[in-house]
């Protein structure tokens, strides 16, 4: 094998074509919405870590059970880099008619990008927050909700972190 590229060999890197069945997809006997999405701090040096919270509510009849998945994505980098990359996730059960605040943390080591080493680059980087992929084309009863926020500083490598 010479070619060592991952370009059409796994979801995460597929051009225009979406998979049958992406992560997270399956039935529910509720639904859910999202709300809230915040991050903090919305501008951070290269090196930090970035807290997100969202707000989840079981809008349904029925008790449930949800995936609340957490997605990143480079808005611009020097190297190829996937779509969107998944972060962080969380089974979270939630009786009707109840809501349950969510805290997770985006480590620096997340958004590293490798070129012959890892490093961090600043630049404008999106989260996604739902009970799905963003853009999938095979409909969750789930929204995905972003925010976007800022790195800043030089490039760096991330061992120097």
């Amino acid at each position: 094998m010479e070619n060592y590229t991952m370009e059409g060999r796994t979801y995460r890197y597929y051009g225009q074509e979406a998979p049958l069945y992406p992560f997270g997809y399956g039935l529910s006997y509720t639904t859910f919405r999202y709300r809230d999405l915040v991050l903090s701090p919305p501008v951070l040096p290269v090196c930090a870590n970035l807290s997100v919270s969202v707000v989840l509510e079981n809008t349904g009849q029925r008790d449930g059970e949800e995936v609340v998945q957490l997605y990143l994505r480079w808005e611009q980098s020097s190297v190829p880099v996937p779509h969107w990359q998944l972060v962080a996730f969380r089974r979270v059960a939630v009786p009707a008619g109840w809501e349950t605040k969510l805290f997770f943390q985006v480590v620096a080591e997340q958004r590293a990008v490798w070129a012959q080493d890892w490093h961090l680059e600043p630049g404008t980087f999106t989260i996604f927050a739902g009970g799905q992929q963003p853009g999938q084309k095979t409909r969750a009863p789930s929204e995905v909700l972003s925010a976007q926020f800022t790195v800043t500083g030089a490039t760096r490598p991330l061992r120097g972190c």
